[in-house]
């Protein structure tokens, strides 16, 4: 797997986890302290999110993050 498909499929991973809890976009970027733009790029795997970024959204989707990036 290239890095544009990891990227993708990390960002359909946590788009998955997100509707499972029923949180918008919004709502989770705002409760992780990102714009909602920079959420928008990483579901859709246009960007690389730093280790801080997928720390704070394992945890506020209650998983870790290996588990997020189970993919």
């Amino acid at each position: 797997m290239d890095d544009k498909q990891f990227l993708r499929k990390l960002g359909q991973r946590i788009v998955q986890l997100r509707k499972a809890k029923n949180l918008k976009q919004v709502d989770l970027s705002s409760s992780i302290n990102i714009e909602d733009s920079a959420l928008r790029r990483i579901e859709s795997g246009r960007t690389n999110p730093t280790v801080k970024t997928l720390r704070k959204i394992a945890k506020e989707l209650g998983v870790s993050v290996s588990q997020l990036l189970d993919i």
